[in-house]
C-alpha cells in the first residue's frame, strides 16, 4: 500500500503514521485523512501501539480551506461546512478512540483545528517545545469540530475550553503541560526519540490489559459512577482470562519481568 501525503512505518511492534504535506504545514485534506484512516486501520492489525507524528513545521494545520470545504462553489447546493465531518473527519477520530491498542501523538508546531482535534485524541500527548495548540474556527467564523469541544472540556475544564475557543489564540506547549491539556513537553529534536520510548514501554506490555484500560479510561468520562464499577467488574473478567495474566502472575512468582506476547 502506497501513501502520497503520509508515512507508514512499522518497526518493533511500533506504527508510527506521520502526516508528511509540509507544504501546507499538513493540511488534513480529505485525501490526507483518508490515507490516515487507511494507515490506522493496518497499524492495528500489525502493530501494538501506534505513534501519529508530522515532518515539517507542523503537526497539522487543520483542514484544506482551499479544498473548496462544503462545496461552497457548488451553484446546485446549499453550502454544508460539516458535511466532509460526517463523511470523512469524525470516524477518523472515533477510530483512534477506538484502535485496538494504545495511541501516542507526538506534537511539533501548529496543531490547528481539526489537528488539535488529532492530537488531543491520543492516549499519550508528547509535545516538542515548539508546539501550540490552537483552535482558529472563530478566525473564519467557523465553530471547533473533530470533537475538540468534547476532549478541551474534559482535559482543561470548561473554563479553558472556552478561553481557547472564544479568543483563538495559541496554546504553546508550556503552557498545555501546565493546564494539562499534554502529558510531556521535550526538546524539538527529540520528539520522535521521546515518543518512541514511552511506545516501547506500551508495545511490550500487557495487549489485552492496555486496551481494556485505555478504554475503560475514555468511557468513565461519560459514566457514572456504578456504570463504571460495572464496567471495571466485567473488563477485570477478560483481562483475568488473557494468557498476559497467566505469564503475569508466574512471572511475579518466579521474581523475573514479564515477558507479554502479542495477542
Amino acid at each position: 500500500m502506497s501513501f502520497e501525503k503520509i508515512t507508514y512505518a512499522v518497526e518493533d511492534d511500533i506504527a508510527i503514521l506521520t502526516f508528511n504535506d509540509p507544504k501546507t504545514m499538513n493540511a488534513a485534506g480529505v485525501d490526507t485523512v483518508n490515507e490516515m484512516s487507511l494507515a490506522l486501520e493496518k497499524a492495528g492489525d500489525e502493530a501494538r501501539c501506534t505513534i501519529i507524528t508530522a515532518n515539517g513545521r507542523g503537526f497539522c494545520s487543520g483542514a484544506n480551506l482551499s479544498a473548496n470545504p462544503g462545496g461552497a462553489n457548488q451553484p446546485d447546493r446549499k453550502p454544508d461546512a460539516g458535511r466532509e465531518l460526517d463523511r470523512v473527519y469524525n470516524p477518523f477520530i472515533k477510530s483512534i478512540r477506538m484502535h485496538p491498542h494504545p495511541v501516542i501523538t507526538a506534537v511539533n508546531g501548529a496543531a490547528a483545528g481539526v489537528g488539535c482535534s488529532i492530537a488531543l485524541a491520543g492516549d499519550f500527548i508528547v509535545a516538542a517545545e515548539s508546539a501550540y495548540f490552537l483552535q482558529a474556527f472563530r478566525r473564519i467564523g467557523l465553530v471547533p469540530d473533530g470533537g475538540s469541544t468534547y476532549l478541551l472540556t474534559r482535559a482543561i475544564g470548561r473554563a479553558r475550553a472556552m478561553e481557547m475557543t472564544l479568543f483563538g489564540e495559541k496554546i504553546p506547549a508550556s503552557q498545555a503541560l501546565d493546564w494539562g491539556l499534554v502529558n510531556r513537553v521535550v526538546a524539538d529534536d527529540k520528539l520522535l526519540e521521546e515518543a518512541t520510548n514511552y511506545a516501547k514501554q506500551l508495545a511490550n506490555g500487557p495487549t489485552t490489559a492496555l486496551s481494556i484500560i485505555r478504554d475503560l479510561v475514555w468511557q468513565a468520562e461519560d459514566n457514572d459512577f456504578d456504570t463504571q464499577l460495572q464496567a471495571e467488574r466485567y473488563a477485570q473478567r477478560t483481562a483475568g482470562r488473557s494468557p498476559d495474566f497467566a505469564e503475569g502472575v508466574k512471572a511475579f512468582l518466579e521474581k523475573r519481568p514479564a515477558n507479554f506476547k502479542k495477542s
